[in-house]
């Protein structure tokens, strides 16, 4: 399993960064960034918007606290650097490099799997996957009603078939 943002639009783009605004007066920005390796941004360089359109396009950068400080070809001033603050920045889900093993796979490859019990009774389809600060957490949207969230634990999710795109799931209640 590999870190990386895994908020996805609809244009299929992963959300990786967040201007959180200017660094220093020559229009370089901070950025926090939603990726294992924070250094991994300059790789990819072209940066889009949520729509997909172009959003930056990084020429260095360096490690910070929370993230990285970069330039950018379209920024040259603090205030430009400024006005960009809370600009959500994504790259496209095939710039992702494949995973080394076929039992890898990146978080964001769960949205959209199936979701069963051991028993093989269907739960519903993963339909996010977030961490808010003490580990990852699937919303599984059942077929009617309410989302539900389940926590990302070996316990709770004892099988992940990323050929047959299922996800074994242990409901909260049920390992009880």
């Amino acid at each position: 399993m590999t870190g990386v943002g895994v908020i996805v639009s609809s244009d299929n783009l992963i959300f990786v960064a967040r201007i959180a605004g200017a660094f220093g007066v020559k229009g370089e920005v901070r950025l926090t960034t939603f990726t294992a390796d924070p250094m991994a941004l300059l790789d990819y360089r072209d940066l889009k918007r949520e729509d997909g359109a172009p959003g930056l396009t990084l020429t260095s950068a360096r490690p910070a606290k929370g993230g990285v400080v970069a330039r950018a070809k379209e920024v040259e001033t603090r205030e430009q650097a400024e006005a960009l603050r809370g600009l959500r920045l994504y790259i496209p889900r095939e710039r992702l490099p494949a995973p080394d093993d076929e039992d890898e796979y990146y978080l964001v490859d769960l949205i959209g799997l199936s979701v069963v019990t051991p028993q093989g009774e269907p739960l519903g389809v993963v339909r996010t996957v977030h961490d808010f600060g003490a580990g990852d957490l699937l919303e599984i949207q059942p077929p009617q009603g309410a989302s539900w969230w389940l926590p990302f634990t070996r316990e709770a999710v004892p099988e992940v078939r990323m050929a047959d795109r299922t996800l074994i799931a242990v409901r909260p209640e049920e390992s009880e």
